[in-house]
């Protein structure tokens, strides 16, 4: 016997559909981390990107637990001695992509893999996105029943 091992090419990718209204940003991310990194499929292979395309639609309606969009900062380095800082609540009203997008990254390896892994993100504002060509189907993620 031997352990199947996938090849680069050689996987389908799905495209899936997420509506991301009234959900928790932790919760929704790391499900849509797992999609990604293809730990859903038994044909998983950790050095193969075998994860499938994610397209997040309605971000801007997403949520966080407890005191959060007061409370959480998210800070960058800006090339100058110091940090920029901002704030949750600030960060929605700005570019409400990021907030979704940044907590999906940090849960990918921190590798070339996980650059690729995350470029199969899509993420917009709004129910209308660019893809409708490659035909997503609708998916429910972190539903809290």
């Amino acid at each position: 016997m031997t352990t199947y091992m996938a090849k680069a090419g050689t996987v389908e990718q799905k495209w899936l559909l997420v509506d991301a209204t009234d959900k928790i940003v932790g919760r929704l991310a790391s499900e849509i981390a797992v999609i990604l990194m293809g730990k859903h499929r038994p044909t998983y292979t950790p050095h193969v990107d075998t994860g499938d395309f994610i397209v997040v639609v309605n971000c801007e309606k997403i949520q966080f637990t407890g005191k959060k969009w007061e409370q959480k900062k998210y800070a960058w380095y800006t090339g100058y001695t110091r940090q920029r800082t901002i704030g949750a609540a600030d960060r929605l009203e700005k570019s409400p992509e990021l907030i979704l997008q940044e907590a999906v990254r940090r849960m990918l390896p921190k590798n070339k893999l996980g650059a690729a892994m995350l470029s199969k993100l899509k993420i917009y504002k709004g129910a209308n996105h660019p893809h409708q060509a490659q035909q997503p189907e609708p998916t429910e993620l972190a539903s809290i029943a």
